[in-house]
């Protein structure tokens, strides 16, 4: 009950912030929170740019889905066919969603600096914040117990330095990144709440 409770708060909470993220307010603070970070072609260290748009690069796309289908193989072999098919699924179905919300929310792309790496859609939430959230999450909840610790450290790593590269390279704000963690999160705890139910 507790993982599908924090999966129900956690998608409450993305939705609210989807509400808000248009606000002047919250703008204000997005703004406050990027100008730190953003790297400017012009005066950021070359080996910093191509490092982050290689973390980006991982987070989306072909690179996404290959690693991903990795990952479901390495699961199956190590846990079985349930954890591995429930980390499929949730990985297909963290992306949809997430590219319905930005369908729903429409929100532009920050125009602070010159777009880092390409983008085609809208801002709210990250996709690429939802989805290694989600598979990285799930991969650490449903992992065998003794590569458990190692698994929470490897999906935080992941999470937040997808996170940051997306606000570095001046393709979403803060905000995105934020509300596309707390979706993917909640994605994997849903999941991870099936697979301890299916067990029961």
């Amino acid at each position: 009950m507790g993982r599908w409770l924090a999966s129900t708060l956690l998608l409450g909470a993305a939705l609210l912030l989807g509400l808000l993220v248009q606000g002047p307010a919250l703008i204000a603070a997005d703004v406050a929170l990027a100008t730190p970070v953003l790297l400017r072609a012009d005066a950021a260290p070359p080996a910093l740019i191509a490092f982050m748009q290689g973390i980006s690069w991982f987070g989306g796309g072909i690179p996404r889905w290959t690693l991903a289908l990795f990952l479901v193989a390495l699961l199956w072999r190590k846990a079985g066919r349930r954890p591995a098919l429930l980390l499929a699924c949730t990985a297909v179905a963290a992306n949809l969603a997430s590219s319905v919300l930005k369908n729903i929310f429409d929100r532009p792309r920050p125009s602070l600096i010159p777009h880092l790496d390409q983008v085609s859609s809208w801002s709210y939430p990250s996709g690429h914040a939802t989805s290694v959230t989600a598979i990285a999450l799930l991969l650490a909840l449903l992992a065998p117990r003794p590569w458990r610790r190692v698994a929470a450290w490897c999906a935080a790593a992941a999470i937040l330095s997808t996170a940051l590269s997306r606000v570095m390279l001046g393709v979403h704000w803060p905000s995105d990144v934020l509300g596309g963690t707390m979706l993917g999160a909640a994605f994997a705890f849903a999941a991870a709440g099936t697979d301890r139910r299916v067990r029961r």
